[in-house]
């Protein structure tokens, strides 16, 4: 009877997949992995980007800008908290 059962399973016989398809099983398996390897990526680099525009890095060249005297002092204050808002 083991054997029987065995060489039922070894030939394919006794599932829903045929002969020779299980391949595309771990074929599909590996693609919907790799789907959610995508999202979690996307997801992640959605959340922690940083905004260009604003941060430290748009401070700095707001005081660039003053020291260079392209600004006076009063734009800079203005600008340098419509920045931090």
């Amino acid at each position: 009877m083991t054997a029987v059962l065995l060489s039922q399973m070894w030939d394919g016989a006794g599932d829903h997949m045929g002969r020779g398809w299980w391949w595309l099983m771990g074929i599909g398996w590996l693609v919907l992995l790799g789907l959610v390897v995508v999202l979690i990526v996307i997801l992640v680099r959605h959340f922690t980007q940083i905004n260009p525009t604003r941060g430290p890095a748009a401070e700095a060249v707001l005081a660039e800008r003053f020291a260079r005297g392209e600004i006076d002092e009063d734009e800079f204050r203005r600008r340098r908290e419509a920045l931090r808002v």
